[in-house]
């Protein structure tokens, strides 16, 4: 079925709201703690992508990962550092800290490209980056006593690997070797799942904590990856940027709705530092683009 430009905004936004279920749910779990929060997790989704890509991508899919190339590579080791470092800092502190720092990744891609590969970055990109990082700063100055430092520079690599995950396939494209990205999802979920599970070791997950964890491999990541690879087909990269973005407000809503956890007004304020800089600087990109 072909999928229209408001359709492809609706199903973006479905995406964002599964993406953000995974701080509520981790909330619920019982026995299973950092690293095999992350190896299960991965396990499932490595699981239902080995069902779902051969239908999706074709049955040579699997063969043709094998002879992918370096950035291919590079991009699964990315994401296996995002799906990796978001669960433990899920652990180590509270869903909106994680969703606030992690909102950051569209303006440290722009820094990150500008140095790699030298992509220009706009003046009102640079206002946004600096007005992002002192929602940022003030969040944390005003949680020193309550807020994980650990918590917190685990959730910044969730970013990091990001923007550099980008800026690889980003400069593979320029050289004419496009990367396919759920394959390299795929992959990247394999690689967070052999590196976790000896730090894992011994499982303690109880039934109930596997199949919490089941779901979020399957729908909270897998599903949803598939599905915005679709919806990047339609929509343009602002637009995709600033859906993104909907997944800190569902997060932080669901883990107050559905965990208690409320959000301090530090986070409140600082969030909406960072997320309005995203907002207006993708606005403004878009204007100077039409």
């Amino acid at each position: 079925m072909k999928l229209s430009h408001n359709r492809a905004v609706l199903l973006m936004v479905m995406v964002t709201l599964m993406w953000s279920t995974a701080g509520v749910v981790t909330r619920h779990l019982e026995s299973a703690r950092s690293f095999e929060i992350t190896f299960w997790r991965a396990f499932f989704t490595v699981a239902s992508l080995s069902l779902l890509l051969p239908w999706v991508s074709g049955k040579a899919v699997f063969r043709n990962t094998l002879r992918a190339g370096r950035s291919f590579w590079l991009s699964a080791v990315c994401w296996s550092i995002m799906f990796t470092a978001f669960l433990v800092a899920l652990t180590l502190t509270t869903v909106g800290n994680v969703l606030v720092t992690m909102s950051m990744g569209p303006l440290l891609t722009a820094i990150i490209a500008r140095v790699f590969i030298g992509q220009t970055i706009p003046k009102w990109t640079w206002v946004a980056v600096w007005v992002a990082g002192a929602g940022i700063v003030y969040m944390y100055a005003s949680q020193l006593g309550s807020v994980s430092l650990a918590g917190t520079l685990v959730a910044l690599c969730v970013p990091l690997a990001g923007a550099t995950n980008w800026t690889v396939t980003q400069h593979a494209h320029d050289q004419g070797h496009d990367v396919d990205l759920m394959p390299a999802v795929w992959a990247g979920g394999l690689i967070s799942c052999l590196a976790t599970l000896p730090l894992a070791l011994p499982l303690q997950a109880t039934g109930h904590d596997v199949l919490l964890l089941g779901f979020l491999g399957v729908f909270q990541l897998a599903v949803p990856c598939v599905l915005s690879v679709r919806c990047a087909q339609i929509l343009k990269a602002p637009e995709i940027s600033l859906l993104q973005l909907l997944e800190v407000i569902f997060g932080i809503l669901l883990a107050w709705w559905g965990a208690g956890e409320e959000p301090g007004a530090a986070v409140l304020t600082g969030g909406a530092l960072v997320i309005g800089a995203l907002v207006v600087n993708e606005w403004i990109g878009w204007r100077q683009r039409t």
